[in-house]
C-alpha cells in the first residue's frame, strides 16, 4: 500500500489552474468557437490573455490593440510584443476617427473624454465578438471598479470577466 501524499501546487499555481479551467468551461460549454479581448499591453490584458491561450489554445484567442491619442506608443509595441510571445491573432484597431466626433459633439474633454475612449474600445470589442461568434473577455476586476478605475460601459464591457474576482 503507497501511503505518499501528493503535492500541492503552490497557491498562485492552484489559481491559475482554476481561472483557466473556469474560462475554459465558459468557452466550450457554450460553444464558443474563440474569444476576442482588447490588449493595451498592461497587465491585466497581458494575464487575460494568457490565461486564454492555456484555456482554449491561443489559436482561438483574439486580440486587438486599439490606440487614440492617450495611449502611449509603447502600449501597442507591448501589446505586439504579447502578440507575438503567446502566439494569439493581433490586430491594431486606431480609434482616435471614432472617439473625435463624439468629443466634438459633446465639447468633452480631461475624464469625461477619456471615458468615451474607453467605451469606443468596448463597442470594437463587442462588434468583433457579435461579427465573428467570439465570446468577448474584459479584463476589469474588482480592485478597479472599487478605486473607481473602470470604465462602465468600457473597460467592464464583455460577456466574460476572466480575473473579476482576483
Amino acid at each position: 500500500l503507497d501511503t505518499a501524499i501528493a503535492v500541492l501546487p503552490d497557491d498562485r499555481e492552484q489559481l491559475w489552474n482554476a481561472l483557466v479551467l473556469g474560462l475554459r468551461d465558459y468557452v466550450e460549454k457554450n460553444g464558443f468557437p474563440s474569444v476576442v479581448l482588447g490588449v493595451s499591453g498592461g497587465i491585466d490584458s497581458s494575464v487575460v490573455a494568457a490565461l486564454a491561450a492555456d484555456a482554449i489554445g491561443a489559436d482561438r484567442v483574439y486580440g486587438i490593440a486599439m490606440p487614440s491619442r492617450y495611449s502611449s506608443g509603447g502600449s501597442v509595441d507591448d501589446a505586439s510584443d504579447l502578440a507575438e510571445r503567446i502566439g494569439f491573432h493581433y490586430s491594431v484597431e486606431p480609434i482616435a476617427d471614432l472617439v473625435a466626433p463624439i468629443e466634438d459633439q459633446l465639447h468633452l474633454t480631461g475624464i469625461a473624454a477619456e471615458n468615451v475612449q474607453a467605451r469606443i474600445r468596448g463597442m470594437v470589442w463587442m462588434a468583433e465578438s457579435n461579427a465573428h461568434g467570439h465570446l468577448a473577455l474584459t479584463n476589469g476586476n474588482k480592485t478597479e471598479i472599487s478605486v473607481g478605475y473602470s470604465t462602465v460601459y468600457g473597460d467592464a464591457a464583455g460577456g466574460f470577466a476572466p480575473i473579476k474576482d482576483v
